[in-house]
């Protein structure tokens, strides 16, 4: 069982800037972390997914302007996210998906609003 909590959202202009986190908390082999989001009247969609091996892949949206990081130390996943843009507005979620198949873990969501 793993538990995830994010923080960090919040209002922000637009080109300014907003770090996201997220706290991992329980137990089981990680496969891949990620953030995703979800605007109203749309479906949830990839921000960023790390995967063990260190790749990280990034939807086009979002390149050059969002990091995806991880501090195992903390146990703590982060999104800094710059030059935001008002189409960025959207309640964005930590995910992790474990090695054994069939077990994916969602946070509760922090809201992002970008005012143009």
């Amino acid at each position: 069982q793993v538990q995830l909590v994010e923080s960090g959202g919040g209002l922000v202009q637009a080109g300014g800037s907003l770090r996201l986190s997220c706290a991992v908390t329980g137990s089981g082999s990680i496969f891949v972390r990620g953030w995703y989001r979800q605007a109203p009247g749309k479906q949830r969609e990839m921000v960023a997914t790390m995967y063990n091996s260190g790749f990280t892949n990034y939807a086009e949206s979002v390149k050059g302007r969002f990091i995806m990081s991880r501090e195992d130390a903390k146990n703590t996943l982060s999104l800094q996210m710059n030059n935001l843009k008002p189409e960025d507005t959207a309640v964005y979620y930590c995910n992790v998906r474990l090695t054994k198949p069939g077990y994916e873990y969602w946070g509760q969501g922090t809201q992002v609003t970008v005012s143009s």
